[in-house]
């Protein structure tokens, strides 16, 4: 059995990261799916492939909260590795295709490898999600999650944008909350940059 891993929300302020592996006897199983980095599809498309890859192969999925985020401890590379070997776990396959997260894509295989109980053949490499099919379905899956998430954290908090330093919705929805609260809201990752310069300029606009 081979996988694909692959994570969205990395690089979120607001929000989870989320981690999903696809599973599969074969990379065949996927010869008519047009599968590809999530990136480069719409909402829809993702929905619907989401829904047949999940009726073909077998997937596992972590959901890693803003409040893990911060607490984790270690650099955010580590983090994604332990839970990339966390997913690897569950499905045991023989081998595992990883999009890379560390400049040095052998040593990524490593940090991944080291958290492993089970012998598993790792394949890291940079753009994987654009390379191997395997890795374009489970960076599908882990899109329509984190998607599933942030419309519940909408649900609960009002329009947040898509929850990336990027998106001037997010921004303008971080910026009010710490404005009214004087505090982030509990979906944001109080570690990042983003929210410590929010911060500071509450803190230099009340000096002033």
């Amino acid at each position: 059995m081979i996988c694909g891993v692959d994570e969205a929300g990395k690089g979120s302020v607001l929000g989870p990261m989320v981690v999903a592996a696809v599973a599969a006897e074969t990379e065949d199983i996927l010869f008519d799916v047009p599968v590809k980095d999530s990136k480069l599809l719409t909402p829809r498309q993702r929905t619907i492939l989401y829904d047949t890859i999940t009726e073909r192969c077998r997937t596992a999925t972590l959901i890693i909260p803003a409040d893990r985020i911060d607490a984790r401890g270690m650099t955010m590379n580590e983090c994604v590795a332990r839970a990339h070997a966390a997913v690897i776990r569950t499905l045991q396959p023989v081998t595992a295709y990883v999009d890379a997260c560390d400049v040095s894509e052998k040593r990524y295989a490593q940090m991944v490898k080291s958290h492993l109980k089970k012998p598993c053949r790792i394949i890291s490499e940079h753009k994987a999600d654009a390379t191997y099919p395997i890795v374009s379905a489970a960076s599908i899956v882990a899109k329509v999650v984190r998607d599933a998430e942030i419309g519940k954290i909408a649900a609960a908090y009002g329009s947040v944008g898509s929850g990336y330093p990027s998106d001037p919705d997010t921004i303008a929805y971080l910026s009010a909350y710490i404005r009214d609260h004087r505090h982030p809201p509990p979906i944001a990752r109080k570690s990042w940059k983003t929210v410590t310069f929010l911060m500071d300029d509450l803190f230099q606009t009340r000096l002033f």
